[in-house]
């Protein structure tokens, strides 16, 4: 079996993968996401996504390495990571009472074997009508700056949405594990006969 890597600091999303029971490490691609030219929100997910794999990948030719992205769309707008309270006030202002989608995009890359996967899923949400006191106050309880939307799904972000509406429960949370069970099923990374064994 390859190595597997998870390209991603992400401690959500390697707290996911290790419900698969599979080995893995992790290494940080350290991408410059501004180098990057954006299209839609979509795009912009799986450009990155794959390009973080593909970093990674290039010192570690012989493991097969996973790459991971998620982007907001909202009225058309691309939100990512908020990285401040200023810019998450904002967010959460914006978004307040609207309708948006998640795009969490994975890539499956491995240089030795010339393979690269890659899905998106998508997620559906609404965000309740937040008035500025219940703003500043979830951003001060939990200050979700490394979050899409300014809100941890997995802690008291949750209590921020009206509905969540997706066909893969963990990709909100950045990891679509449906969809990255089968492409490592795809690539002969696991299998029933591997992980029920």
């Amino acid at each position: 079996m390859l190595d597997c890597i998870l390209a991603s600091s992400s401690p959500y999303r390697r707290s996911l993968l290790e419900r698969l029971r599979i080995p893995f490490r992790v290494v940080v691609s350290g991408l410059d996401e501004s180098a990057y030219t954006l299209d839609t929100p979509m795009k912009t997910a799986q450009i990155l996504a794959i390009a973080k794999a593909q970093l990674v990948a290039g010192k570690n030719k012989h493991s097969l390495v996973i790459g991971c992205d998620q982007t907001l769309e909202c009225d058309g707008n691309t939100l990512g990571k908020p990285k401040s309270f200023e810019v998450a006030m904002h967010q959460l202002s914006y978004l307040s009472g609207k309708t948006v989608h998640f795009y969490s995009a994975l890539a499956l890359v491995c240089r030795v074997k010339g393979l690269v996967l890659q899905e998106v899923a998508t997620v559906r949400a609404k965000y309740k009508s937040l008035s500025k006191h219940e703003i500043e106050k979830y951003l001060m309880m939990e200050q979700p700056y490394d979050c899409a939307g300014s809100a941890k799904s997995e802690g008291l972000g949750i209590t921020l949405f009206d509905f969540i509406e997706s066909d893969d429960p963990t990709a909100l949370l950045g990891l679509p594990l449906i969809r990255l069970y089968k492409l490592l099923t795809a690539c002969g990374h696991v299998g029933p006969s591997m992980v029920f064994s």
